[in-house]
């Protein structure tokens, strides 16, 4: 009878947890939605682009395993052709440039530009919307000139009102936008083909940048310290290591005060990062890497009650303003700050022992770092430039570098 009724209690416990997996994974994964809304507007000739005919026409361009963490964002890894791919897409609730407690959601209506609106037009709206995101910044017009050279997806010569329609949708989400600033410098994966605001990449091969997934059921017996060593146990060897956190460091450089403004990093943990077969560092996730002008404008109308309030991904953090109940727009932590803590344990974790001591003064020291005064940014600078220069020493003569 005992040995009956442990049966019985494991099939109904194993029972439970496939219909909550089940359950959880149907809410989440909506793929076959989004390829149908998006394909419904392909073909009322409402959207145009480079992957529309191989999403809706020739099947070419498959949604394979679901990736999904938020349901109005939904992502997927595939294929096209031959080609690896991730392919991303909003259904009609997904937030654009969300700040605060409750982001303010627009759907994407595709009635922009109107009928009409001449290519040069199209060229000033796309300039006053870079120049919107990202500030008045010099090379802006070569930016929206590269955003018109996308929309003309199939190669004619001509942007279609339907391609026009579909890069505006795509200019709206804040990890294209990134992705197009950051295009010369290889950190974000290369953009395949679109349809609407659906778009295709290459896939990053090795994801996240660190860490292992268990089972729920596991993951709450296990002690934190024992966890956070676990995380780095399937990590490559140093050198390789040491590369793709250059990478990052290289890519904080990048958004601080880049050609196009400053971006804050309002997600640096390790599942936003990966990195290619070359050991190359990659963002595989950028929804939380915003242009700071946009941050500041949209925090500082947010109401709080204390600095709590402040907070929009998981680490920007502003202060909170009690006379006015409004949120300051100064970020508590820099970038690099936020990129150092994440790389401890990461680059620490078979260190080479002539270096160690060095490289963990020169870690907390970047982590200490705070502020966004003037003074900040020299000691930011320094402390960056010394870190890559450390790492580049030690691995510039192996056939890693």
């Amino acid at each position: 009878m005992k040995y009956l009724f442990f049966s019985w209690l494991a099939v109904f416990v194993g029972s439970w947890i496939v219909y909550v997996e089940y359950s959880s994974y149907t809410e989440l994964c909506r793929g076959h939605d989004c390829k149908n809304s998006i394909c419904d507007k392909f073909r009322k000739g409402v959207i145009d682009g480079s992957a529309c005919s191989s999403l809706c026409e020739k099947d070419t361009l498959y949604l394979g395993k679901c990736f999904t963490a938020k349901p109005n964002n939904q992502v997927y890894s595939g294929s096209w052709g031959d080609l690896d791919a991730v392919i991303k897409c909003q259904l009609d609730d997904a937030p654009r440039y969300d700040l605060g407690n409750k982001p303010r959601r627009e759907a994407a209506s595709y009635d922009t530009p109107p009928k009409g609106t001449s290519v040069e037009k199209f060229r000033e709206m796309i300039y006053n919307h870079l120049k919107a995101k990202v500030g008045d910044q010099a090379d802006l017009t070569e930016l929206a000139t590269q955003v018109l050279s996308i929309s003309d997806a199939n190669r004619d010569g001509h942007i279609s009102l339907p391609e026009a329609r579909s890069t505006w949708a795509l200019l709206q989400l804040n990890e294209f936008l990134l992705a197009l600033v950051l295009q010369d410098r290889e950190h974000t994966p290369k953009l395949l083909g679109f349809c609407g605001d659906l778009y295709v990449t290459e896939k990053v091969p090795h994801s996240p940048l660190y860490g292992i997934t268990l089972p729920w059921l596991i993951e709450v017996w296990i002690p934190a310290g024992l966890r956070r060593r676990m995380d780095q146990w399937f990590t490559p060897s140093w050198p390789r290591k040491a590369k793709i956190s250059i990478g990052l460091l290289e890519l904080v450089e990048d958004v601080f005060h880049g050609n196009f403004g400053s971006f804050l990093m309002c997600d640096v943990s390790p599942i936003t990062f990966g990195y290619n077969d070359r050991h190359d560092f990659k963002v595989i996730d950028a929804r939380n890497i915003v242009p700071e002008a946009v941050f500041q404008e949209n925090i500082r109308q947010q109401r709080c009650d204390n600095d709590e309030d402040c907070v929009y991904g998981s680490d920007c953090v502003t202060s909170c303003d009690l006379t006015k109940h409004r949120c300051t727009t100064d970020v508590a932590r820099p970038n690099l700050a936020k990129a150092c803590e994440a790389l401890k344990d990461y680059i620490l974790r078979g260190v080479p022992s002539d270096m160690r001591e060095e490289l963990e003064k020169q870690l907390y020291a970047c982590i200490a770092l705070k502020g966004t005064n003037e003074q900040m940014e020299i000691e930011h600078s320094l402390i960056l430039n010394n870190l890559k220069t450390l790492l580049w020493k030690q691995i510039s003569h192996t056939k890693d570098s």
